[in-house]
Order: C-alpha cells, then structure tokens, then sequence
C-alpha cells in the first residue's frame, strides 16, 4: 500500500453508515473500527486488504483493546467485553441505567491503561452526557464520574504524557482540555479550541502532542498544537470525518473513519465514498496504542 504525503485515499470503500473509532492493533497489522448505526465491527489488514466483520447485539461507540487480546466495547447501554477470536459479546456493566435516553459514543486508553469515555444524549438534544473514567480492580471495573453538561461528548484524547485529558462537545464546536493527576483526577477545566465550518468530532494525539481532529460536516482534519494553535488541516473528499488512528511500524500511517449518516442524496452522489475508510502518510509518528490494563 503506497500512499501519498497529506493526500487522502480511500483504502477500504465500505460506505459505513458511521464509520468511528479507529484503533491499530500493532499485534495483528490491523485496524479495528466500529459502524455505529449498523452495530459492527470491522477489521481491516492493509498488508493482504483482508476485511473481516462482526455484528454487535447493540449500536456500539467504541473498541479498545484489552491486554489480555480482548476488548472492552461501549454499546448503547453500557460495557460489554468482545472476543474476536470467538466473535462473542458479553454484557459486563451497565452505565446511565436511569438515562434511557442517553448512549455510550466515545472513548481511548490512557498511558496508564485506564479508559476515558463520554456518553451523550441519543437525540442530540439535551446536555445530559457526562465523562467517565474506567480501571480494573480485584472486584471488578471501577467507574468513575468525572464532568457533565454534555451534548454530544467526543474525543476523548490523552496527550502522550497522559497529564492532559481533552474532550469535545460537538455541538458547541469545542475542545476542552482537562489536567490529570497522578490518581486520574481532573482539574482546571479550560477551553482548548473553538471549530467552526464544522463540528470537532473524535480526537487524538501523537507523538509531539498534537492534537487531530475530525471534523464533522467540515471535510477535514483539523490539527493542533499543544498550546491550542491551529495547524494547517488536511482536507478530505468527504464531509462527515471522523476520526484518526495512527498505524503501520512506523505509526505515519494516518488512516481516518467517515460517515453518510446525515447526508441527503444530493451530496452522496458528490462523494459516493462517504463511509469509507482513508489514509495517507504523515512526517510525525502517531503515539503508541494503549491497551486497558486488567490488574490481578
């Protein structure tokens, strides 16, 4: 797979309907990512072009990889561990039980092996989403609340020092950014960025600290430095961009999720690759992907 500096290819023409969530797992040479709306997960070798895929028994927002070769994948109604060797969920802990009307929608591992995640309001109405923290404990999963008032949380993203926590909401086209202490606590909540043309979707950072940005309805890439800086984006072929992931050996292999959700014929036949999964080659290594760290 030759791929172009900065020059977006379609790689994968899968046409997903919300195409998110994209993790390489340097283990298989593979990326994982999720379709949302059709609750599946897709597995994509660039080496050979090998796709694979499974179906979730609900909508899920995201897979992280487990250190025990497993993932823990947030479907509409909580945590649920997948098996890809089997193919197999399995419901491990509810979340917002008493928020029918809210779902899980993104997340990340820290380089401490704890898991960062939003949930959001289904309707992407009401700000009734809120930020969680994850760790495994002898008894179990711990979860911990940690900010609310959230629309439509995204992201989330951890810098590589794992000191610095940055959420979107969507809808307000904005970035924050949080401090975490060495017990994962947040503090100093803060604007990071302000999106406009678009809405700051998933978030990540690579090895310098910038951060990358899809950006939803603006068919980009948005780009910034650690200080809140813009950069100059990379622009797509398609409006709904999702996210990024950073893989191949030399992590400059940007590859980036798109979506058709919300677009009307019109503009489908503008961009009929809407859905499908891009990449491109970059100066600056992406930043390791973390596992979640099962202790005991």
């Amino acid at each position: 797979m030759t791929l172009k500096h900065h020059q977006p290819e379609c790689i994968l023409d899968l046409r997903a309907s919300l195409g998110e969530g994209p993790v390489w797992i340097e283990a298989e040479k593979s990326l994982y990512f999720v379709d949302i709306v059709e609750a599946r997960v897709h597995r994509f070798t660039p080496e050979t072009g090998a796709v694979k895929s499974w179906s979730a028994p609900k909508r899920l927002g995201f897979l992280l990889p487990v250190n025990d070769g497993t993932f823990l994948a947030g479907l509409v109604d909580g945590l649920h561990r997948f098996d890809p060797k089997n193919g197999e969920f399995s419901a491990h802990t509810e979340v917002e039980p008493e928020k029918p009307g809210n779902r899980l929608n993104d997340g990340c591992v820290d380089p401490e092996g704890r898991i960062w995640f939003g949930t959001m309001d289904d309707g992407e109405e009401n700000d009734t989403g809120s930020i969680y923290r994850v760790v495994h404990t002898p008894e179990g999963l711990s979860i911990t609340h940690h900010d609310e008032g959230y629309t439509v949380s995204n992201g989330p993203a951890v810098s590589p020092c794992g000191k610095i926590l940055y959420v979107c909401d969507s809808p307000e086209q904005t970035i924050f950014a949080f401090d975490i202490d060495a017990a994962g606590n947040l503090s100093g909540e803060r604007v990071f960025a302000k999106i406009s043309n678009g809405y700051p979707d998933g978030v990540v950072t690579d090895s310098e600290g910038t951060v990358w940005c899809g950006t939803w309805g603006g068919a980009r890439v948005s780009r910034f430095r650690p200080d809140g800086s813009e950069l100059p984006p990379i622009p797509m072929p398609v409006s709904n961009v999702t996210k990024v992931a950073f893989g191949d050996d030399d992590l400059k292999t940007v590859f980036v999720t798109t979506a058709r959700k919300g677009l009307d014929e019109d503009i489908l036949k503008k961009e009929p690759q809407a859905g499908s999964l891009f990449a491109f080659r970059t100066d600056v290594a992406g930043s390791p992907q973390n596992t979640f760290r099962l202790n005991g």
